[in-house]
């Protein structure tokens, strides 16, 4: 997912909003770690579960990545409110489906899909990826071999004609 995440960062300008579902320890946070990675932004990117959207700036030239953990908001209202640069930075938002209305009218879509191996360890209780603890392993660490389903789909005039259309 890391290298997934930063490799994709090299086809992204600002502007580019992300809206990834998948599972509890599907790999959304270690994807958006890889990310601002290929971005080249400041600090380590964790879940922002409990401040909802953390802001990493650029360490040279290129976007900020915006960070946004969208499980407690309502609407796009509450994600609006948010007073988010979408212009000038690349957003991405887990949980974030059905939150778009009005915010942008272009976006990837990312979902992730993990086995589960006839458990419900990574069931989908709203906790980001890592929410329990910044230091202790995340759930992505434990199943970090387990393979990855993932699939983009490009959203409006932003995405069409290129291989995410």
């Amino acid at each position: 997912m890391t290298a997934f995440g930063e490799s994709l960062a090299s086809e992204l300008r600002a502007g580019d909003l992300l809206v990834l579902t998948g599972p509890l320890g599907a790999g959304k946070t270690t994807f958006t770690r890889g990310l601002g990675a290929g971005l080249d932004v400041r600090g380590r990117v964790q879940s922002p579960t409990f401040v909802l959207a953390r802001t990493h700036p650029p360490l040279a030239d290129g976007p900020a990545l915006v960070h946004v953990d969208a499980y407690r908001l309502g609407s796009a209202l509450e994600l609006d409110d948010l007073d988010i640069d979408f212009a000038g930075s690349v957003v991405v938002v887990e949980w974030g489906g059905g939150m778009l209305d009005g915010v942008s009218d272009s976006w990837l879509e990312i979902d992730i899909e993990r086995p589960m191996g006839g458990t419900d360890a990574g069931a989908d209780d709203g906790a980001s990826d890592d929410a329990a603890s910044d230091d202790a392993a995340s759930d992505d660490d434990a199943a970090a071999d387990e393979p990855r389903t993932i699939t983009v789909r490009g959203i409006g005039q932003r995405w069409a004609g290129t291989r995410f259309a």
